[in-house]
């Protein structure tokens, strides 16, 4: 009887027990430093840190946030962000539309040289690679073009000497991704 008792003493203590209700506050230190914190930031000489601005808004930082968070659905879709992250010379929006799923470390590395290799070099064209689709059997019929990968062609830093990188393609998700 004590053991029930016991345990049924402690049901009722817990039920009057609730979870501590802690808010975090983003704030800014005048330095712009970002603090979070369970405080009220004027007591630490911060300011409230104002909410991100909503995609719906016709600013560049809204639409180049709101672009980078919806993945290439169509090979023409990957193609232009492919050239547009490769004429601004960055290797990390490059790096944002490759297929990195089940990649080790050391794979990762080698991909990430050879995508700061190809964002370093002049962008002449970005194009659609396709290989032809026929048979010996179909010889007679039109072929048809398969969608192989995306072919960047480039230059070296001279300014002359053509240069290329093909990426393959690979669709997960919706989305299509690129892959070496």
């Amino acid at each position: 009887m004590t053991r029930v008792s016991t345990r049924l003493l402690l049901l009722i203590c817990f039920a009057w027990l609730t979870p501590a209700q802690a808010q975090v506050r983003h704030c800014v230190a005048p330095d712009g430093t970002q603090i979070f914190t369970d405080r009220k930031c004027e007591e630490l000489g911060a300011r409230k840190s104002e909410p991100p601005a909503s995609t719906s808004t016709n600013t560049a930082a809204g639409a180049r946030y709101s672009r980078r968070n919806v993945c290439p659905s169509s090979v023409q879709d990957l193609a232009y962000a492919l050239e547009k992250a490769v004429q601004a010379r960055d290797a990390n929006q490059i790096a944002a539309l490759y297929d990195w799923a089940g990649m080790s470390t050391s794979s990762a590395y080698r991909v990430m040289a050879q995508l700061q290799q190809t964002a370093s070099r002049p962008l002449v064209r970005v194009r659609i690679a396709e290989s032809s689709g026929t048979s010996e059997d179909e010889s007679d019929a039109p072929s048809s073009m398969r969608i192989t990968g995306l072919r960047v062609e480039q230059t070296l830093a001279n300014g002359i000497t053509p240069a290329s990188a093909f990426f393959g393609l690979r669709r997960r998700l919706g989305c299509w991704w690129l892959h070496l």
